[in-house]
């Protein structure tokens, strides 16, 4: 008779297990935690309350045994080949990315990825509802996993279901071009709370219920038809471990190892740094065409001014990934050959991870960090290199189509599709006074500090826990800014006459939004996808 497997009060579904599998040098495996604010935010979450983790381990084929791991249990999925191929690369990162990122390059629909799509949905959903506890509270992560809610709800009615979405949700002019989109939607409506990065993200879901489903909406609420249920949704926007990464920022071996990256790299005037995967939606290439019309025109230059690239290797057997690839190999290679030094490059192109004790030296060694997306949900990189500088040095130069933006409009704003404006954004981070930028980088701090990872995952599960009503303390508070939907930058013509600091760091006045000479500057318009 075989032993029944234990239960847990608080599951997490999550495409990824929160560990990588590492096989040591006499070829024993070892499971180490995996970088992300996700796993610090459930660690802190699960030290109250046992819990498990269901996801994928990272292989192909048969999935290891159920085990513990840092007093977290976790259940791994199996998948095969096929399904990593079809489900994961197919349509999660082939059809769903694009469509969920303003189409920046065109999405494809085949019907084989959709039917993986929905097999491995099964398959995570049946594991949640076997390590579930009777009324146990079930949070599902991303895009990934949009129908396991429903199949949930179907399999354990007696469970509380959240799921949250880590990248930005599309307008319904766009989402209406899936031709699953009803399947999804009633996926996603399976759930009790929906969270999402931005208020404007919540909307859009609300609107395609409403438009794609006929569902009775009212604010933030859908109600499921023929179930006498409503769903919430709202935004919670995830944030960084402030405490753990400044801790780390502040020990005395990484604070030395900035220095050294400073000293190997000439001691530049300025050090810019971008850290990103290599995605289309980051905005590297825009970044680049920016610094070398920068570098052409003599505005700064190499020994003075260096700039640092590291791009996080992503996705590569996806078509888009290995053309923006050799695309940005390109370009790296030909700004060094024409506006390069010997002995001082324009760019040093690193395409590999870093531990994150190097990634916080980069951070501290960073005079200006630039975080320039087309379109991201949060992006967690700007939040980190605020995090790590505790000496209220550097400045951040942020895409307003962050999610990040929407809290830390601080920041030097920037509209990415706008060269001319980037440029001028860029000269701005670096000819602010110091004053002025430790200034903002304290207000920027503040609010980081204020809304941690630990802060973000408590209320999220009090607002799961009392949907579809607002949870008792965020219902006696005013909106904060996270929740309510910051402006774009302004034309030209509205901005007020303020000191070029102010004006630089509070609304992204004068960084040339609008402006003729970059405005029309896009590498990629909206297409439709092929239907096989």
């Amino acid at each position: 008779m075989s032993t029944p497997r234990p239960t847990y009060d608080l599951v997490i579904a999550a495409n990824r297990l929160p560990v990588d599998k590492v096989v040591t040098d006499d070829g024993e495996v070892e499971w180490r935690r995996s970088p992300g604010g996700l796993v610090t935010a459930m660690e802190s979450v699960m030290r109250t309350q046992p819990g498990a983790w269901v996801g994928w381990a990272g292989d192909a084929g048969e999935a290891p045994e159920p085990f513990d791991e840092d007093g977290i249990h976790l259940h791994p999925v199996p998948l095969s080949t096929d399904e990593i191929r079809d489900y994961y690369e197919g349509f999660s990162n082939d059809t769903l990315w694009p469509i969920y990122h303003d189409v920046i390059v065109p999405a494809t629909f085949h019907r084989e990825w959709w039917s993986s799509y929905q097999a491995v949905n099964q398959r995570f959903a049946e594991a949640v509802a076997e390590v579930a506890a009777e009324g146990a509270t079930v949070w599902v992560q991303d895009y990934q996993l949009q129908l396991v809610p429903a199949i949930v709800r179907t399999l354990r009615p007696d469970v509380r279901i959240g799921w949250f979405n880590h990248i930005p949700f599309p307008p319904v002019e766009l989402f209406a071009q899936l031709p699953w989109r009803a399947q999804l939607l009633d996926g996603l409506l399976g759930a009790d709370f929906l969270g999402f990065q931005r208020q404007a993200d919540a909307r859009n879901f609300v609107r395609a219920c409403r438009q794609l489903l006929g569902a009775q909406t009212k604010r933030d609420r859908v109600t499921v038809e023929g179930a006498h249920r409503q769903v919430r949704a709202a935004a919670i926007p995830i944030s960084v471990d402030f405490q753990g990464l400044e801790a780390l920022a502040k020990r005395p071996d990484v604070m030395e190892r900035a220095r050294e990256i400073r000293e190997s790299l000439g001691n530049p005037k300025v050090l810019m740094l971008g850290v990103d995967r290599l995605d289309y939606t980051k905005g590297i290439r825009h970044r680049l065409k920016a610094y070398e019309e920068l570098l052409g025109e003599r505005r700064i230059g190499p020994p003075d001014v260096t700039l640092v690239q590291v791009a996080t290797p992503s996705r590569e057997r996806v078509d888009a990934y290995r053309k923006l690839k050799s695309e940005i190999e390109q370009t790296v290679g030909r700004i060094n050959g024409e506006l390069g030094k010997i002995g001082a490059p324009a760019v040093h192109y690193l395409h590999h991870s870093y531990p994150r004790e190097e990634m916080a030296a980069l951070f501290q060694a960073a005079d200006v960090m630039l975080v320039t997306p087309l379109r991201d949900g949060m992006n967690l990189v700007a939040k980190e290199y605020v995090t790590c500088r505790h000496d209220l040095g550097g400045a951040l130069v942020l895409s307003e189509f962050t999610g990040a933006w929407h809290e830390l409009h601080q920041a030097f704003a920037c509209n990415p599709h706008d060269i001319e404006g980037l440029k001028q954004t860029i000269l701005r981070a670096i000819n602010t006074p110091a004053k002025d930028k430790q200034r903002i980088m304290k207000a920027l701090r503040r609010r980081v500090s204020d809304h941690d990872v630990q802060r973000w995952a408590a209320r999220y599960l009090a607002a799961l826990a009392a949907a579809p009503e607002l949870p008792s303390a965020e219902s006696r508070q005013r909106p904060t800014p996270h929740a309510e939907e910051t402006p774009l930058m302004p034309a030209p013509t509205e901005l007020s006459a303020e000191s070029p600091a102010e004006s630089g760091a509070g609304s992204g006045a004068g960084s040339g939004a609008g402006s003729g000479a970059g405005s029309g500057d896009r590498s990629h318009g909206a297409s439709d996808g092929t239907r096989s």
